[in-house]
């Protein structure tokens, strides 16, 4: 028996794109209008100047602040999926961990054959060669889902039971809360804490209005064309995994309780909110929440409760993968990545 590292969750996955990331445009609703964008070198890092029109044609501002370290050292070591450099990198941490803790009376090889990666077992008790690959079997597991939560990524399997691995925007938009604090009351100059709607769509608004870049393959990408939310500002453009996590990161920094779900569909994405919707909005029952709908992505400006008719078409017929993001129960649980 040989242990073999490439499971399917290594193997590429393909589905076909939906024509999703296509609709924003041709829709005939209010299209998002970013008026200016700039951003100059100051003392503390960088201050960003936006001006956008909502949608209800009102013309809104903001301006801030971000510094150096969440700009730039945050997500450093973030990087698009490799299959090869991963199954290395987990058969060295399982080979590590083997030879802090030997089992005796077996022998465990490590082998390559072209771009697959096998362990095995040999002695001459068969009972524990068995329990050897038990033993391996469950390190592996282990040290994959620690390999995955250090570099944010995360095994996926969308509504047509397909499976990759993607990025991981649930941790990202927690490690993302502190360095857009600075945000928190500038937004609520504009809407009162206590108006949920009302500061969602503000968010929506500035989200939305930020130009937008057509999403590639969730599942094949690897990752490849995704903007943590700092970047998102930095670059001023993002696709809709990328704005999503902007808008998710903003609404816990200025709702640090309120229960959110990041909503996935075939080549889009945008997220939930556990308020009450109006009649005629769009919810979804995940896990027992109930979450009022919205989108993100833009260019077209849709409030909260409003989706595009692909979207809202996708929702009705089941066709879509909702992720929990709830509350974070401490500030201490944010990890400050700066390798």
């Amino acid at each position: 028996m040989i242990l073999d590292l490439s499971f399917s969750f290594f193997k590429k996955h393909h589905f076909p794109l939906s024509i999703a990331a296509l609709l924003l445009l041709f829709m005939s609703k209010t299209q998002a209008e970013q008026l200016t964008f700039s951003k100059n070198e100051v003392e503390q890092g960088y201050s960003f100047q936006y001006q956008w029109l909502d949608h209800t044609k009102t013309q809104q501002a903001m301006s801030f602040t971000l510094n150096q370290e969440g700009l730039f050292e945050r997500f450093r070591s973030f990087k698009t999926y490799q299959n090869s450099y991963a199954q290395k990198e987990i058969l060295k941490r399982i080979k590590k961990k083997m030879q802090q803790n030997p089992i005796q009376g077996v022998q465990i090889l490590y082998r390559q054959k072209q771009d697959r990666l096998f362990i095995e077992a040999k002695g001459s008790d068969r009972n524990k060669v068995a329990e050897a690959y038990q033993t391996l079997a469950q390190l592996e597991n282990e040290v994959m889902q620690q390999y995955f939560e250090d570099n944010y990524y995360q095994t996926f399997t969308n509504h047509e039971q397909v499976s990759g691995i993607k990025v991981d925007h649930v941790s990202i938009a927690n490690d993302s809360v502190l360095d857009l604090k600075p945000l928190k009351p500038l937004i609520l100059d504009h809407v009162s804490i206590k108006n949920i709607r009302k500061v969602t769509n503000y968010v929506l608004g500035f989200v939305q209005s930020i130009p937008y870049n057509t999403l590639e393959s969730r599942l094949t990408s690897s990752g490849a064309g995704f903007n943590p939310p700092l970047q998102v500002l930095w670059e001023n453009q993002g696709d809709c995994d990328s704005k999503m996590t902007l808008t998710a990161a903003l609404l816990r920094a200025l709702m640090p309780r309120i229960d959110m779900a990041l909503i996935y569909i075939d080549g889009h994405a945008f997220i939930g909110i556990n308020i009450k919707g109006e009649p005629g909005e769009v919810t979804i029952t995940h896990n027992n929440v109930k979450y009022l709908l919205a989108e993100p992505t833009g260019p077209a400006m849709l409030p909260l409760g409003t989706i595009a008719p692909e979207s809202e078409l996708a929702i009705n017929q089941g066709h879509y993968t909702a992720q929990d993001y709830h509350e974070v129960l401490s500030e201490q649980k944010a990890r400050s990545k700066t390798q």
